[in-house]
């Protein structure tokens, strides 16, 4: 509850933070995920895995020549393979970018943005693998977007980028003959490739 109450300050305060003068756009946002399961014990093999995410969004045009903020809430499914399981992860994500803009003429624009993306689990929290070993999901994550896109007509907007995870997506627990739990922390990047449309 703490997190999330948090997170609304931080939203709230990202409005306000907003100048009166900026123009704001709404729109729809959806995009493929290729996530990137990573160890930190090289012990396991993996295999990348595509996902989705879609939900609405926002672009606030600053009154600074290039500048603007864009911010959305998106559901998001990610998918990784391990030893030939499955690992599927449900969140909501709520990325906030900075962005500047180039324009290409009248009709086109090139855009730059990178900012920090919240996100919450609410999918299973836990995966029962192969014998002895679990999968056990963080209930929220902090990454990191960096990217590039082009915006078409002042709606169409096709984006891509590379989604860094900062600490940890979960855990794998695995139990030995002994008894002993070995843990091993794993992170789910991504690269994203999206498309907006602002009505």
């Amino acid at each position: 509850m703490k997190k999330i109450f948090t997170l609304i300050l931080v939203a709230v305060a990202t409005m306000v933070a907003v100048p009166a003068s900026a123009q704001v756009q709404f729109g729809l946002k959806g995009g493929l995920n290729v996530t990137s399961m990573s160890f930190s014990e090289k012990v396991l093999s993996k295999e990348n895995r595509a996902g989705f995410f879609i939900g609405p969004t926002a672009k606030f045009t600053l009154p600074i020549v290039g500048l603007g903020v864009d911010a959305s809430a998106l559901y998001d499914q990610r998918e990784a393979e391990v030893e030939g399981d499955k690992i599927k992860q449900q969140a909501i994500n709520i990325p906030i970018n900075l962005r500047y803009g180039v324009g290409l003429g009248e009709t086109a624009s090139l855009y730059f943005f990178a900012g920090p993306q919240f996100g919450f689990n609410v999918g299973d929290k836990e995966h029962k693998l192969t014998d002895g070993e679990t999968w056990k999901l963080s209930g929220s994550t902090l990454s990191v977007n960096f990217g590039l896109g082009v915006m078409i007509l002042n709606h169409v907007q096709i984006g891509a980028n590379y989604n860094l995870v900062c600490g940890k997506t979960g855990e794998l627990s695995v139990i030995e003959g002994t008894g002993n739990a070995l843990k091993n922390k794993g992170r789910a990047n991504a690269w994203q490739i999206s498309a907006a449309y602002y009505f």
